[in-house]
């Protein structure tokens, strides 16, 4: 990564502009503290480490308030809601400015700036601080910026976070004092502008996890200052050492790198190991009765070094949590699932009743190390049926159930192609496309087929160490999605799975819920409606699915009522909605409208609901109503209408989203 990328001294070609007082730039700082704060992490080097870098984003964002009555340079705020304050424009080139200083390389034969230290103030004992894990789009991210120089990572920023256009971003950077800003600009462009994945949690230092530092080293530190009296007293009052009198903790077991449950579950001699024909007998059939695999299962020192980053990750290791999902380490020897190679890295699967933990890292070390949770509390047969092992080169690996008997590789768009078999090497699936690292447009989706002696099932990659189930049929009573109906209802509407991605889905279900007659159609208009227009050449009947995907932690359900027309590719997002029952088991029903245009340039408001609807009503910029739970009727481009409709047992229900 480059570092030679600040002049030694600001450059002088930013015009003055008026004079700022130190209240007004007080204020500009407050008000948009967590927004300078977001910035100035995500310039800082990345090899500082998440919590160091944190405190740092802190405090050279507070050190940025000027000492006195300051003329702020003539560049841009912001390009939406702080254009004319200069008091944001001086705070944040403040802000930048010391945030690519403290990327410079340390010189031997001159002092470094204060932006290059540990930062003073704010400062935190014994807990380590860093922003809340995003999903796998973040990470990525994450780590093509560590790629570029702080120059660029500036650019960046400036461009997706502060929404300047280059000419401006040129102007901050140099008068932040970057020697060529134009190179900086350049070097940006190597990264996909996902400027909305900046608002992410995983780039926000203002809301944090916490963890405890190395509390073995702590207790080691510990020892030796009892050699001093004064140490004792100062250890004896502050921590409650036990022992020798009730400390502020009262009878509460020792700190927990001296608790002996604690200890039990970082013994890789204490792993629980289920037998391999455990599964056979029991009554259960879920990750509890899966058996110990893996070329690596014996190998003490990775599994001991496994348990040690569950317990306590240090600040270079990646951490990523399904929404929902606690980070936190085992509360007892956890259960060994797998301990093996996969592709370049050594990959160890823990379970520990609620959480599956994957720890993983590179064969030549240990440097780099990634854990990721998902919960799984609940699990049942299909849900169990495999977890991510590794993802590499656009591909993932499985690992399968121990009652799979084969496995395959399908494309769900594709639903009259077949299945190409995958090789299970002790559980082990020969790598296949994973959709989830798929760049660009959506013109396929592979899915894993597993057949076992119950039949056959498709789970999918969505970004997460466990795949999501996937189903078919009117809810409440789903079936599998392996089968001819289910394929073709699945294969429009397989890329908006997409929306689905680092969500803590557990399945996802798509129901064809109703066919409408498009106007010009047979039958179109049969709901009653007298002011469809018959178009010609619009003949054809559409499809409308309702896709819910469902989540381990319970809520966070997402809805989506996608609409298709006659020889259509894809199916159109028409409404959706979040949190809500519809199209759920507890409530088997769903209502949804879109506006449609047709061949001769007519628009139309087309609304269906499920077959327990009796009767739609529009209200709002489209009215009309109907019996049964087909709506056709005549709109202008652009309108909004309120979609309502009553059941058969007489309750109401309203419109999707």
């Amino acid at each position: 990564m480059q570092s030679q990328d600040v002049a030694q001294r600001p450059a002088a070609s930013a015009s003055a502009g008026p004079a700022v007082d130190v209240e007004q730039a007080e204020a500009a700082l407050v008000e948009h503290y967590p927004r300078l704060v977001r910035l100035a992490h995500l310039v800082l080097p990345p090899g500082w480490g998440r919590s160091r870098r944190v405190l740092a984003a802190h405090a050279l964002t507070q050190r940025a308030l000027p000492r006195s009555r300051t003329a702020a340079p003539v560049i841009p705020a912001q390009s939406t809601g702080r254009d004319g304050d200069p008091g944001y424009a001086l705070v944040r080139l403040k802000v930048l400015r010391t945030a690519l200083e403290a990327g410079r390389p340390l010189r031997l034969r001159s002092w470094p700036k204060r932006a290059q230290l540990p930062a003073l103030l704010p400062q935190v004992w014994g807990l380590r601080l860093f922003p809340r894990p995003g999903g796998a789009d973040e990470l990525a991210l994450d780590q093509r910026l560590g790629e570029l120089s702080g120059a660029a990572r500036a650019a960046y920023v400036l461009r997706g976070l502060e929404r300047l256009p280059d000419a401006e971003v040129r102007s901050v950077l140099t008068a932040a004092g970057v020697a060529d800003a134009d190179a900086a600009l350049r070097e940006a462009d190597r990264v996909p502008a996902e400027y909305r994945l900046l608002g992410s949690p995983e780039f926000d230092p203002c809301r944090l996890q916490a963890r405890p530092t190395d509390l073995l080293r702590r207790r080691q530190h510990l020892k030796a200052a009892l050699v001093a009296g004064a140490a004792l007293v100062v250890c004896g009052a502050l921590l409650g050492l036990p022992g020798d009198g009730w400390g502020p903790d009262g009878a509460a077991a020792p700190p927990y790198a001296q608790n002996p449950a604690a200890e039990a579950a970082l013994d890789p001699g204490r792993l629980t190991r289920v037998s391999p024909t455990a599964w056979k007998t029991s009554a259960r059939t879920d990750f509890s009765v899966w058996p110990a695999r893996g070329g690596l299962a014996d190998d003490e020192a990775l599994l001991r070094r496994a348990l040690a980053v569950w317990a306590r990750p240090g600040e270079r290791v990646q951490v990523s949590a399904t929404p929902g999902t606690p980070s936190g380490g085992p509360a007892g020897p956890p259960q060994l699932l797998y301990a093996g190679e996969v592709d370049n890295a050594r990959v160890v699967i823990l379970h520990d009743g609620l959480r599956i933990a994957r720890y993983a890292e590179p064969k030549e070390g240990a440097e780099g190390a990634a854990l990721d949770f998902a919960r799984v509390d609940g699990a049942g047969r299909a849900e169990a049926s495999a977890v991510v092992l590794g993802r590499a080169d656009g591909n993932v690996r499985y690992l399968t159930a121990p009652w799979v008997r084969s496995a395959g590789e399908r494309d769900l768009r594709d639903p009259e192609a077949g299945a190409m078999d995958l090789t299970l090497t002790d559980g082990v699936t020969a790598p296949l496309a994973s959709p989830a690292l798929r760049p660009g447009a959506c013109t396929s989706w592979n899915v894993l087929q597993l057949t076992d002696g119950t039949g056959t099932r498709l789970v999918t990659d969505l970004g997460e160490v466990v795949p999501a189930h996937l189903t078919a049929g009117r809810p409440g009573a789903p079936r599998e999605a392996s089968g001819a109906e289910a394929l073709r209802t699945w294969a429009p509407y397989a890329c908006s799975l997409t929306a689905m991605r680092s969500a803590g889905v557990r399945s996802v279900n798509a129901w064809a819920f109703a066919e409408q007659p498009l106007p010009g159609s047979p039958g179109a208009g049969a709901a009653g409606v007298g002011t469809a227009v018959v178009p010609e050449g619009a003949a054809g009947t559409a499809a409308w699915v309702c896709t819910r995907a469902e989540t381990w932690r319970g809520e966070g359900a997402r809805v989506l009522a996608q609409f298709r027309t006659p020889g259509g590719s894809f199916g159109a997002v028409a409404a959706k909605a979040e949190d809500v029952p519809a199209c759920g088991a507890r409530a088997p029903h769903v209502l949804a409208g879109v506006l449609w245009k047709s061949e001769a340039g007519t628009w139309y408001l087309l609304a269906a609901g499920s077959r327990d609807v009796t009767s739609l009503e529009a209200t709002g910029g489209v009215r009309g109503s109907a019996q049964g739970n087909l709506l056709t009727v005549e709109a202008e481009q652009g309108a909004r209408a309120d979609l309502e409709g009553t059941l058969k047992s007489g309750k109401p229900v309203k419109g999707l989203g």
